[in-house]
């Protein structure tokens, strides 16, 4: 991993994220990009009606001093970060900044269980989640001494989750993370029986060109069954499609994706299908 992007408002939360972020990049000898949006917009920048361009430049310098004091960290030592400021807020530019940077990774930071409801729709941390091609770690305490040693996926089995599930496993491989994939079984129309499970899988391992043990976890629901599973097997972080656009409250059914993001005790990483 050679870099990592990091968004930061120089909230708590998002020094979560860049802790959360150092931890990796000491570990992968990573190069962390910090950042900044700004809430200027054009006319601001354009126009001489109104607002003066010493304004704007007034702005900038505060960011400047903000992100040299933000980054003056201890835990940062020995670690190259990159500070980038963008004008305005344009969440569909952290593609641009990703590809150009060959960014692999974005580690955002959200609030803690009371407001994450509120942060995973039409918020900040929704937004990245909806706009980004590389795969988003979101956090929302901080993480002591943070590692990733067991990753679990959690994973329908049909063919649009085949890219969701391809990503995750060269995620895994990327951190040397054991892949732990589970399908969550449920009462219900959605039931499965064990033969009918395991041919829906087989098939889906087959067009993925994957030899991977999957674990068939029976539980009252999806988000209880990832969470429990994950538990159970002391998993350091969850995986979960996402549907880009649609955001997360389109993952499996309803609000399954924001409800294991707000109830999970592990931070929480998300691909986009398709």
């Amino acid at each position: 991993m050679k870099k990592i992007i990091v968004p930061i408002d120089f909230s708590e939360q998002s020094e979560y994220a860049m802790k959360a972020a150092a931890a990796l990049a000491k570990k992968y000898g990573s190069e962390i990009l910090a950042l900044h949006m700004l809430e200027l917009n054009q006319a601001m920048i354009t126009s001489s009606e109104g607002f003066h361009p010493e304004q704007t430049v007034f702005l900038l310098k505060l960011a400047e001093k903000r992100f040299k004091d933000f980054l003056n960290k201890p835990y940062l030592e020995g670690i190259k970060v990159t500070p980038i400021i963008k004008h305005y807020k344009v969440f569909s530019e952290l593609n641009e900044v990703a590809e150009e940077h060959s960014a692999e990774l974005i580690v955002m930071g959200s609030h803690g269980s009371d407001g994450l409801k509120e942060i995973f729709v039409g918020s900040n941390a929704e937004r990245v989640v909806r706009n980004a091609d590389i795969p988003v770690l979101v956090v929302k305490e901080e993480l002591k001494d943070f590692k990733i040693d067991r990753f679990a996926f959690a994973c329908d089995f049909k063919d649009e989750s085949l890219v969701a599930f391809q990503k995750a496993k060269s995620f895994a491989a990327m951190l040397s993370a054991e892949f732990e994939l589970v399908y969550i079984n449920t009462p219900g129309d959605d039931f499965l029986s064990n033969k009918d499970a395991y041919e829906r899988i087989n098939q889906f391992l087959t067009k993925a060109n994957a030899g991977q043990q999957v674990e068939i976890y029976n539980d009252y629901s999806v988000e209880k069954g990832i969470l429990n599973y994950s538990e159970s097997i002391l998993a350091d972080m969850i995986g979960i499609p996402t549907h880009g656009r649609k955001g997360l409250s389109h993952f499996f059914m309803g609000s399954i994706g924001e409800d294991i993001a707000n109830h999970s005790k592990m931070p929480v990483v998300t691909f986009k299908i398709g």
